[in-house]
């Protein structure tokens, strides 16, 4: 770590959710106490082949777990807190939050079958407690998800307000709008720094409310034809009661398909929302309903290929069926990163004849973000002294960070995962750096994305392998030209003239460099740099090499 932090230093480092959209968890620290908020996940993309899940590399705190006062989570993302029920167990605290907030996460966590009971506990809004040096307050907020909240930090240096997702809504359909009247109230009672969202800052305007969303959605599924499926979000709550509510105005029963999104609707009816609904219809029921009275909620607006949407697009899930001139429809955005994973289903259902309805062809989506309108509102609200923007990639901290420029701010700073950031009365400095990386769990296990299994795997994918046989006599003479095969390094056509000029090549070396008194280690270093000597000769690629050294009594070749 190239930094030294103070007792009473009171600062702001993040681990996850700064230079990227997804796997948020920052740290807060004050009087040798940390403050965790949020502890999220990200997606992998096309360079994570087998991996299912991003996890953010938690060392820095590891080592100062018993200065940990406790998690809390601002909302019930999984960029936010869907790396709890992988990384718990190496920070063990407690952790806080809003109702529906918790009441997903023990949903989550009892699918996951823990063999450790994680301490959760509620927190209200507008309401101080105590974290160690710290004291905490949540003030509402609107999102896509109930029960959002953002987190008031006060200490002896001053207040920060650490936004997490939000927006103005003054017609939410689900939830209350941001509470523009307590943030106005800390704007007066000053605060230091806003820690805030970036998503949409590159985005002008104002965010349409989710009232915009369910009209859309309610005039898209009036003109269908069939049966149609909607995919969305598992988490947004407000937008099942918007599909929902868009079914019954076209005399539609609703099906729901997919664990998270069963997972989504019992917790929002532990917590009072959805309870009005109507019955839903059992997968093993749709077929028995004419296909024009159907509407199919399914998961797997992200491309994710074991979620309903893609079975369903392949024609390989169970129950649901999609014929031609059926109709499918996004009604969510798509994170940066998913976008092949996304067209590749997309294009399936294209294909089958299916009709496909984005938010780029009908008001089908709203975002749960805030854009710059917004974000002038907000400056206006709480006129902080410092602005840092997080949630974003470089080029929306940048964005943000220039409107609250805009919005006279005195001092805005970007900061990298890992920057530390210490706040004094009226401005902030980074003083260091902490380590950052990415984990994934496999196996059970949580592991380092950089490990050497997963290295070899990411190698394998890109350069292909080449398998290498040598058969040597206990004196060390070649019985046999080396046999090589190879996958994914070259086509079929040019398979052969590598292999023989490979084998060749390794026939050459052996012949040459290798001594009588070689042991089987110093023969397969030989084989591999020869293999590899070819393949980027060859090819320019650098693939994974297996080399198998075989010996037998004879002691010299044969006459």
């Amino acid at each position: 770590m190239d930094m030294k932090i103070k007792s009473d230093d009171f600062v702001f480092l993040p681990l996850g959710g700064s230079g990227e959209i997804g796997m948020n968890a920052n740290l807060y620290h004050y009087k040798e106490r940390w403050l965790m908020v949020d502890l999220g996940i990200s997606f992998p993309d096309e360079s994570m082949p087998g991996v299912d899940v991003v996890l953010p590399d938690l060392r820095f705190i590891e080592a100062r777990k018993d200065k940990l006062e406790a998690i809390i989570l601002t909302h019930a993302h999984e960029d936010h807190f869907g790396a709890i029920p992988y990384l718990w167990k190496r920070l063990g605290v407690p952790v806080y939050g809003t109702a529906f907030t918790l009441a997903l996460l023990r949903r989550k966590l009892a699918e996951s079958r823990l063999d450790y009971k994680i301490p959760l506990h509620e927190l209200d809004f507008n309401i101080a407690y105590d974290f160690g040096p710290f004291s905490i307050e949540l003030v509402q907020l609107t999102h896509s998800v109930p029960d959002p909240a953002a987190l008031v930090l006060r200490s002896d240096k001053g207040t920060i307000l650490h936004t997490g997702d939000w927006k103005f809504d003054e017609t939410p359909m689900l939830g209350v709008d941001t509470d523009r009247d307590r943030l106005r109230q800390l704007g007066d009672e000053g605060v230091l720094a806003l820690v805030g969202d970036s998503t949409n800052a590159m985005v002008d305007g104002h965010t349409p409310s989710e009232a915009v969303a369910r009209d859309g959605l309610t005039e898209a599924i009036a003109r269908a034809d069939g049966l149609v499926a909607v995919t969305c979000f598992a988490s947004n709550v407000a937008r099942l009661d918007s599909i929902i509510a868009a079914a019954a105005a076209n005399n539609r029963s609703v099906c729901v398909v997919g664990r998270a999104l069963n997972r989504t609707i019992g917790a929002a009816r532990d917590t009072g929302y959805l309870r009005d609904i109507p019955d839903f219809v059992s997968e093993t029921e749709v077929s028995l309903i004419p296909r024009n009275h159907m509407v199919v909620i399914c998961t797997g607006s992200q491309g994710e290929t074991r979620a309903a949407m893609a079975r369903i697009a392949a024609g390989a899930h169970e129950s649901i069926d999609l014929q031609p001139g059926d109709t499918v429809i996004y009604s969510s955005r798509q994170i940066p990163g998913n976008e092949p994973a996304i067209t590749k289903v997309q294009d399936m259902l294209v294909r089958r004849g299916i009709h496909l309805i984005t938010d780029e062809d009908q008001p089908v989506h709203v975002s749960g973000h805030p854009a710059r309108e917004e974000l002038v509102e907000m400056y206006g609200l709480v006129r902080p002294k410092v602005a840092i923007p997080v949630h974003g990639t470089a080029r929306h901290l940048m964005a943000h960070a220039e409107l609250a420029e805009d919005c006279q701010v005195k001092q805005t700073l970007i900061p990298d995962n890992g920057s530390a950031i210490c706040f004094s009365e009226d401005k902030a400095d980074i003083i260091g750096h902490a380590p950052v990386g990415l984990l994934t769990h496999e196996g059970g296990e949580v592991v380092d994305l950089q490990s050497d299994h997963l290295r070899s795997r990411r190698r394998m994918l890109w350069n292909g392998t080449v398998t290498a046989t040598v058969v040597l006599s206990a004196s060390g003479d070649l019985l046999m030209a080396p046999q090589v095969s190879q996958t994914g390094l070259c086509t079929d056509g040019q398979t052969a003239d590598f292999v023989a000029d490979t084998s060749l090549a390794i026939e050459d070396a052996v012949a040459e460099q290798a001594r009588p008194d070689s042991d089987d280690s110093a023969i397969e270093q030989l084989v591999r740099t020869t293999v590899r000597q070819m393949a980027k000769s060859q090819f320019r690629l650098r693939p994974t090499v297996h080399v198998h050294v075989m010996r037998t009594d004879i002691t010299g070749v044969p006459a």
